[in-house]
């Protein structure tokens, strides 16, 4: 193991005690873990859990990914599995062996995950292809398009390999800060530009040679120590045609032209989690638990709600009239896209629901840390 390897395996895992930090700071006070009484829930939309499963317990950054029918989820101890979200039932299941650090990447063919020991790990269904070392720590999923497997690595470095072969096509290496977050961020297409946060920017690039093609400044790094300069972007992307609005890790929000790389608006916003949006509204939860939607074409508040303070919640998703987050206790909270007011409440298993929402279909799947994964149908 290199000296580079460790010492920046060694500041993820402060990253991930830092955001912790953060989190508590921000409910710290008189108002500590001073969570509203929710009373008693009246459903105004309806909702059923129409399936369950499970994966194995979850504790490192996994994104669930949703490809056509399909959702692809895993555990810590490295079991995959592709699951149909129509039914529940498995399409396939399978153990990689290795603890995982960084999943699950996915174009509903080819499925990639890292493991602790920094290998990339890529599979054909259920079937593994290949293994190729990695330089750096991994907490990003894998994108995989374009019979490519694409990786951002912790020493923001942004590589490129056959997903057929695993040889190496390009790597692409940005110095910055040494400290980098414990926690999925971004790698992404938009149109035949890749595109991947770096830091507190946005940066589109040739996916077959690795060149920078724009940058888009969204967050800029503050403060005299570490932490405070940290400014890294987290996954959870809300897209509206060619525009890509994203969130810096406790610093701001904002939307970019994702073709010309040219910012459109930043506002300062203190969460730890993605965002998620429709045509005109982008929607957002803080460390402390209040759920905020901006006006997605200026950044400009349309409402806030405290209902949720202090419940450690997800990035949201938008789902018909309701916008849905999880919370520490496993709940599933429906609030309406108007207002934020309740709509309903589901429960999965009572442990914190850790990973992003997804909707596959008419399907709402959540994961829990326990390793539970729920299939919810709104009706």
């Amino acid at each position: 193991m290199s000296s580079i390897f460790s010492v920046h395996s060694r500041f993820v895992r402060l990253a991930s005690a830092v955001g912790m930090a953060l989190v508590l700071v921000a409910c710290s006070g008189p108002e500590k873990n001073k969570q509203l009484d929710l009373g008693p829930n009246i459903p105004l939309i309806g909702v059923r859990l129409a399936w369950s499963s499970s994966v194995g317990a979850v504790t490192f950054p996994l994104l669930v990914k949703a490809v056509g029918n399909l959702v692809y989820v895993a555990s810590t101890d490295g079991n995959l599995a592709a699951i149909d979200a129509r039914t529940g039932g498995d399409l396939w299941r399978v153990s990689v062996g290795s603890k995982l650090s960084a999943g699950v990447g996915s174009d509903g063919r080819y499925a990639a995950v890292v493991s602790r020991e920094n290998e990339l790990i890529v599979l054909d269904g259920p079937k593994e292809l290949w293994r190729q070392k990695l330089g750096a720590v991994t907490m990003t999923a894998p994108f995989v398009a374009g019979a490519r497997v694409f990786v951002l690595s912790g020493d923001r470095s942004v590589a490129a390999f056959d997903v057929v072969n695993g040889r190496k096509l390009w790597q692409q290496q940005r110095t910055g800060e040494a400290l980098v977050l414990g926690r999925s961020g971004i790698v992404m297409a938009i149109g035949d530009t890749l595109v991947a946060g770096l830091g507190g920017r946005l940066v589109g690039m040739n996916p077959a040679n690795g060149k920078i093609r724009w940058e888009a400044q969204v967050a800029n790094s503050r403060g005299t120590n570490e932490v405070e300069r940290l400014v890294d972007m987290v996954a959870g992307v809300s897209r509206d045609g060619n525009q890509v609005c994203v969130r810096a890790f406790q610093s701001s929000v904002g939307c970019v032209d994702g073709i010309k790389g040219a910012p459109l608006w930043t506002k300062p916003a203190s969460g730890a989690t993605g965002l998620d949006g429709d045509e005109s509204i982008l929607f957002g939860t803080e460390s402390d638990g209040r759920v905020i939607a901006w006006q997605r074409v200026n950044g400009e508040r349309l409402w806030l709600s405290e209902r949720l303070r202090f419940r450690s919640l997800t990035a949201p998703i938008v789902v018909g009239q309701s916008v849905v987050m999880g919370d520490e206790s496993g709940t599933l909270h429906f609030l309406s896209r108007k207002d934020g007011s309740p709509l309903n409440r589901m429960s999965t298993d009572g442990s914190p629901v850790v990973t992003n929402l997804v909707l596959v279909g008419q399907t709402l799947v959540a994961v829990t840390r326990s390793g539970g994964v729920f299939g919810f149908k709104p009706e």
